[in-house]
C-alpha cells in the first residue's frame, strides 16, 4: 500500500527536523515539524524503502512509543494579530485556523495564504487598505463571519455573493467603506443574519433585499439613501438602524411617470412570463433581458411591470419590517420613505383615491 501512495517525499529540511509526504489518496500532504532528526530519518529510510518495493519484514523499524500529552502539539483553531510589525511574512498559518483576525496590518490584498485556510469560520480583515476582494474567497465554504469593516472598498463583488458563501456566510460587516453600491447578488446571501453598511455612500440598498428571508440585524445608518426599496417591506428584523440618512419627504402627487401607452410588445411579454411564472434563462433569452426580468417591479395590484410604470415613494413606519428601531433622524422620527409601483394609471388612480379617503 505504501508502494503506490506515497506519491513524493519532500527532505530538504530534515536536519531542522522538518519533512513532508505527499501521498496520491487522499491527496493530501503529511507534514512532519519539531521531530527527532534521528528518529526522522529512520522513518524516511523505511519510508523510501517501502516505495520501492521493500519487503515489510526487512524494513528498520523502530519499536513504536506512545507519545506523551505534552509532546504532542495541539492544533491551532484562533489567531488574532493586531499590528503590522506581529504579521507572520515568512511563517505561514496554521492549517487548522478556524478563526483569524488580521487587523491594523495596512494589508492591501487579502494574503493567498489565509485563501488556503478551508476550515475557517471568522475572518476579521477589519481595519486595513484593502480596496478588492478576491474571487476565490467564495471558495472558503466553511465562513460564517466576514469583517471587512473599516477599508477601502468601492465595490463588493457580485461572483462573491453567486460562491459557496451562499449557504454559509450569517455576519458581513461592511461598514466604513467607500461603497456606493451594492451588487443585486448580495440578496442571494440567503444565510445571512446580520448586514452591516453604516457609514459608507450607498445612495440605494438592492432591489430584491426581501429575498434575505434569515436576515435580523441590519444597519446601513450614515448613508446617502433618499429612499428604501420595495421589496424593503418583506424583511422581518429584529433590530434596523438607518439613521443619518438624507430621506427624501413623499410627494404622492407629483409621481416618476414612465408609462408608455400602449405597452409595447417586449414589456407585455416580459410582464407575462413574470406574472405566469414562465421558466426562462440565458439559453433562452439574452443575458439583458434575463437580468430585467431579474429586477421587475410589483404594482400594488400584485402584476408585474418591467420599464413602463408610474413610480411614487410611500412613508412606512419601520416598526412594520422591525421589532427596535433606531430612531431615523434627531426628531425622533421611526418613518422613513419607500418606493411604490403603478403598472397602470388606473392601479394609480385606485391608490389615490383610497389614500385620500383615509386621510
Amino acid at each position: 500500500q505504501v508502494q503506490h501512495n506515497v506519491e513524493r517525499l519532500f527532505t530538504r529540511f530534515v536536519e531542522q527536523g522538518k519533512a513532508t509526504v505527499r501521498l496520491r489518496e487522499p491527496a493530501v500532504d503529511l507534514r512532519l515539524s519539531k521531530a527527532n532528526v534521528s528518529h526522522l530519518k529512520t522513518f524516511l529510510s523505511a519510508l523510501r524503502l517501502a516505495h520501492q518495493g521493500t519487503d515489510a519484514q526487512l524494513l528498520p523499524l523502530s519499536t513504536l512509543v506512545p507519545a506523551k500529552n505534552s509532546e504532542v502539539e495541539k492544533l491551532k483553531t484562533k489567531m488574532i494579530i493586531t499590528s503590522r510589525r506581529d504579521y507572520p511574512l515568512t511563517k505561514g498559518f496554521p492549517y487548522s485556523l478556524e478563526h483569524l483576525q488580521t487587523s491594523y496590518c495596512k494589508l492591501a490584498r487579502v494574503d493567498t495564504r489565509v485563501l488556503s485556510l478551508r476550515r475557517l469560520r471568522r475572518l476579521d480583515l477589519s481595519h486595513n487598505h484593502l480596496k478588492q476582494l478576491p474571487a476565490t474567497l467564495g471558495e472558503l465554504v466553511c465562513l460564517q463571519e466576514l469583517d471587512l469593516h473599516d477599508n477601502h472598498l468601492e465595490s463588493f463583488s457580485g461572483a462573491l455573493c453567486l460562491s459557496g458563501l451562499q449557504k454559509s456566510l450569517q455576519l458581513l460587516d461592511l461598514s466604513q467603506n467607500r461603497l456606493r453600491a451594492l451588487p443585486l447578488e448580495l440578496c442571494g446571501l440567503r444565510a445571512l443574519v446580520t448586514l452591516r453598511l453604516d457609514d459608507n455612500a450607498l445612495e440605494r440598498l438592492p432591489c430584491r433585499v426581501g429575498q434575505l428571508g434569515r436576515l435580523r440585524f441590519l444597519s446601513a445608518a450614515r448613508n446617502r439613501l433618499p429612499f428604501l426599496p420595495t421589496d424593503f417591506r418583506r424583511l422581518c428584523l429584529e433590530n434596523l438602524d438607518l439613521f443619518g440618512n438624507p430621506f427624501k419627504p413623499p410627494n404622492l402627487l407629483v409621481p416618476n411617470i414612465q408609462l408608455k401607452i400602449p405597452l409595447t410588445l417586449l414589456e407585455c411579454a416580459a410582464r407575462a412570463a413574470v406574472n405566469h411564472r414562465i421558466p426562462y434563462g440565458c439559453h433562452l433569452l439574452p443575458s439583458h433581458l434575463c437580468e430585467d426580468l431579474e429586477v421587475a417591479k410589483t404594482c400594488q395590484c400584485g402584476s408585474a411591470c418591467l420599464s413602463s410604470f408610474i413610480q411614487i415613494t410611500v412613508t412606512m413606519n419601520l416598526h412594520h419590517v422591525a421589532h427596535t428601531v433606531v430612531l431615523v433622524d434627531n426628531m425622533g422620527g421611526t418613518e422613513a420613505p419607500v418606493l411604490c409601483y403603478f403598472c397602470s394609471l388606473h392601479c394609480y388612480s385606485q391608490f389615490l383615491d383610497r389614500h385620500l379617503q383615509s386621510n
